[in-house]
């Protein structure tokens, strides 16, 4: 009895050892060697489910990663009826969040479908569009979905129920590579609320502005779904490839980052680039596709 436990054990471990892609997590190693701050990293082969992990069960802060989370409980509401997609609401002064966000250039009284504020949330990062839906559905309602769907870590933690102490350290929100890769593959596989809200989360989160990093380093023709995090001291990125050879995700965040510089050039944004261009190659080595020759003039979004 003994033994046929043994071999079973020696089999799992087998099996378990065998999903870590061990090429591809020492490529990924000398990539974050010697980066000035700190790096998680996780990526899933979603075909042959081979994974490669950096700090990857690490807690990071999301910055605007964590709207992936406050869409899912918007859809949430809305699969229950307690919201419809295309119910207009009316814009109030006091919802604005101060900085160069579309829907904060409205007037006191304007209306709007939830629809285009979910598409401004996702699409453009807007955040009065994010904290405006964040308290039409209520953060605690996002974090009970959060822990009802198996996500230990991931949370909201602005206007939360007693999370003040990780807001003060982590921001907005926490997570780690790991779990953000998870619900980007729920969202995937329909599996994230219902088939049916994960589908029309899909069809928004293909359509990012904010393309200068992870997506500039895969060709246009090829659907992403993706969410960008920016703070001065981080920067991030998660994005699932429907790749020709099978889809792939991945999730790298940073913190306390030495080069905190809003500049195309941030070591961090760097980092990114060069973990999307490794991943893209890594996966589709037959693919001789680069960014085109001047395409850097083209991707000062701010």
């Amino acid at each position: 009895m003994k033994y046929k436990l043994l071999s079973l054990f020696l089999l799992m471990s087998s099996m378990s050892f065998a999903q870590t892609d061990a090429k591809l997590t020492a490529r990924l190693q000398d990539l974050v060697k010697g980066f000035n701050g700190q790096a998680g990293i996780y990526v899933q082969n979603l075909k042959t489910g081979k994974t490669a992990a950096i700090n990857a069960d690490t807690l990071f802060p999301t910055a605007s990663m964590i709207k992936v989370s406050i869409q899912c409980g918007l859809m949430d509401k809305i699969e229950k009826g307690e919201i419809k997609y295309n119910q207009k609401l009316a814009y109030n002064d006091s919802l604005l969040y101060k900085g160069e966000d579309i829907l904060g250039s409205f007037k006191n009284g304007d209306t709007i479908e939830v629809s285009k504020v979910a598409m401004l949330m996702i699409t453009m990062s807007d955040n009065t569009a994010s904290l405006w839906l964040q308290k039409l559905v209520g953060t605690d309602y996002i974090n009970n979905w959060l822990a009802a769907n198996g996500f230990k870590v991931m949370r909201d933690n602005s206007r939360a129920t007693g999370r003040d102490a990780m807001h003060n350290r982590y921001g907005w929100g926490v997570t780690t590579p790991n779990e953000m890769c998870r619900l980007f593959t729920m969202i995937r596989n329909g599996e994230a609320v219902s088939p049916a809200a994960s589908e029309r989360m899909q069809r928004i989160m293909c359509r990012i502005f904010w393309d200068d990093k992870a997506l500039s380093q895969i060709p246009p023709y090829v659907q992403t779904i993706s969410k960008q995090g920016a703070l001065t001291e981080s920067k991030s990125e998660t994005v699932l490839v429907h790749a020709p050879s099978g889809d792939y995700v991945f999730s790298i965040i940073t913190n306390n980052n030495k080069d905190q510089r809003w500049t195309a050039d941030n070591e961090a944004c760097i980092l990114i680039r060069k973990v999307s261009a490794l991943l893209w190659h890594y996966y589709e080595p037959k693919s001789d596709w680069k960014p085109a020759e001047g395409i850097d003039k083209y991707m000062l979004d701010e």
